[in-house]
């Protein structure tokens, strides 16, 4: 009498393989799922202010009023995010101006209830990315490059795709973005020549284009 097995088309370590295949297939799906959702808006909201609870404008903040942008958001130099104000910060000009303003009513409750307002967030990248503000600032990667000019944005909008070919981009070629310590946080930073530009890569001291394109760099 044949032995049970004998009739097995595949051997157990290729049912095996193919059972873990299929599994890893399933959970594939709604990674792959989320990240086209994710590529798509990040065209989509190009231009397209966004609804605030406040409509905060940078064009009156930053523009008018020449608030830098340090001031509000604080751990920029320092921390992989540049940080959202806390209702204190919008307070330090809040609690004297505008104070019966009907726009500002959010901020006053948050006050009084200690929740911090719900801002929207403009700028987002996915959970499998690692991005550091501090360590683009330091190198002279000015706010503008990224965000453009939100010195002209009554309410703030997405100005770049920051998808993986933009910043590739930049990492293959810094020079055009790269911009004086001093010129950062201007709106816009001064224009650079190219002689310049040479210098500024240099005094950087960037890694080499392997290492700044490597997936690793970005995908920790």
């Amino acid at each position: 009498m044949p032995h049970p097995r004998s009739a097995q088309v595949f051997s157990e370590g290729a049912e095996l393989a193919a059972k873990l295949a299929f599994l890893g297939l399933l959970l594939l799906l709604p990674a792959l799922a989320g990240y086209g959702v994710w590529r798509e808006n990040a065209y989509q909201a190009l231009g397209e202010p966004l609804a605030q609870p406040i409509p905060f404008s940078h064009k009156h903040h930053v523009g008018d009023d020449g608030i830098d942008c340090r001031y509000c958001h604080t751990t920029v130099e320092t921390s992989r995010y540049a940080g959202l104000p806390s209702t204190h910060t919008c307070l330090t000009c809040h609690s004297q101006l505008y104070t019966d303003a009907g726009v500002l009513g959010p901020l006053h409750e948050s006050a009084r209830s200690g929740r911090p307002i719900a801002w929207q967030r403009v700028h987002y990248l996915p959970g499998f990315v690692y991005f550091d503000h501090a360590v683009h600032v330091a190198k002279g990667v000015a706010c503008f490059e990224c965000h453009g000019r939100v010195d002209q944005m009554p309410i703030t909008w997405r100005a770049q795709p920051l998808q993986m070919q933009w910043c590739i981009g930049c990492h293959r070629d810094p020079g055009p973005h790269l911009h004086p310590r001093d010129q950062v946080f201007r709106m816009p930073p001064a224009p650079v020549s190219s002689a310049e530009a040479r210098t500024l890569v240099a005094n950087a001291r960037l890694e080499s284009v392997q290492r700044r394109t490597d997936c690793s760099t970005c995908h920790r």
